[in-house]
């Protein structure tokens, strides 16, 4: 019942908007189109945001078959990242310092310190990143603050604390990561997989930002593009979320396929020792930026998420949890 609630209680007027656009583009009739919808809730579980992100009105029953929609999503993190263990990476700041040796910055919460600890950091900066202390994906509510706009700091630290908000260092982005677009920390998003204790990289793609945004996640106007997983180069063309295609970014002019991931090498080396350091949260999707001298792990997830992967593969990645189940004995083989 808790996923039929998500779904109809989602911005159905907005979705009816898309879906007449759909069907005047397209050529299709629109109650046809939600009547599909529909069906596609009921057989499929998806939402009405995957019906739209997977192009579903285009695909056959074959193709439908093989993507992850958010039902089986929950089934499936249930299984290999129970919630109740959540929030060793839904408190961000009680991640980032068992995790320091890969988050590698400092950082300070204000309903856990003073003012003077407070003020202390903002004045060793020039500028900072505030994000929510427990953060439910999205990059919402993330913003990057320069110190010398702060007019009041003590009613600032009170909004901090009223808004369980906490300030971190900003990262120095790699000088190449820089060049595709220099506005946002861009982020390769690799999911790992521990399988009996021995770590593996299931999937990775990468997130730019759309030169607007301080954030480059997909559901705030960046983009998507497939990483080869053994060499770290992009693959293909970017996406964004309403699957608009770029040979190159809109901003830098910068081509997506092909580009080379500075120290990807490193990257997989990091996320697989990272991922080994817990035998409850099997399915991890980290977050990882690259500075100047190697990568930086800005968070982790235990909800992945499977529609930035299925869209930047333009096809169903089911394939990936039924290789983790199968492994933990949970499916036939």
């Amino acid at each position: 019942m808790a996923f039929y609630s998500y779904v109809f209680t989602a911005n159905i007027k907005g979705y009816k908007e898309k879906l007449h656009a759909i069907a005047d583009r397209e050529g299709l009739s629109y109650h046809k189109l939600w009547i599909d919808t529909i069906h596609c809730v009921l057989k499929y579980g998806m939402a009405l945001s995957d019906y739209l992100n997977y192009e579903f009105w285009k695909k056959s029953k074959k193709e439908r078959r093989s993507y992850a929609g958010v039902r089986l999503q929950n089934d499936f993190y249930e299984k290999v990242s129970p919630a109740k263990y959540k929030k060793r990476y839904t408190v961000k700041p009680d991640f980032q310092t068992e995790f320091i040796e890969f988050t590698k910055r400092k950082f300070v919460v204000p309903e856990r310190e003073d003012l003077d600890k407070v003020n202390e950091f903002i004045d060793s900066h020039e500028e900072f990143i505030l994000k929510p202390v427990e953060d439910w994906g999205g990059g919402k509510d993330v913003s990057k603050v320069k110190c010398a706009e702060i007019e009041d700091r003590q009613k600032f630290y009170d909004d901090c604390v009223t808004n369980h908000l906490f300030l971190e260092e900003v990262i120095t982005q790699h000088e190449e990561m820089n060049r595709l677009c220099p506005t946002s920390c861009n982020t390769i998003r690799i999911m790992t997989f521990n399988n009996k204790g021995k770590a593996e990289v299931l999937d990775a793609y990468l997130r730019v930002g759309n030169g607007e945004n301080v954030v480059d996640n997909f559901h705030a106007g960046g983009t998507v593009t497939p990483i080869d997983t053994k060499t770290g180069k992009l693959v293909g063309n970017a996406l964004d979320k309403d699957l608009k295609e770029f040979e190159y970014h809109p901003m830098t002019g910068v081509k997506f396929d092909g580009f080379q991931i500075p120290y990807y090498k490193e990257v997989v080396e990091m996320v697989k020792k990272a991922a080994l350091m817990g035998d409850k949260i099997l399915v991890i999707g980290w977050d990882v930026t690259i500075a100047p001298d190697g990568p930086v792990i800005i968070e982790a997830n235990r909800r992945p998420g499977f529609d930035g992967v299925q869209v930047a593969s333009k096809r169903g990645r089911k394939d990936l949890m039924r290789h983790c189940l199968r492994e933990l004995g949970m499916l036939k083989k």
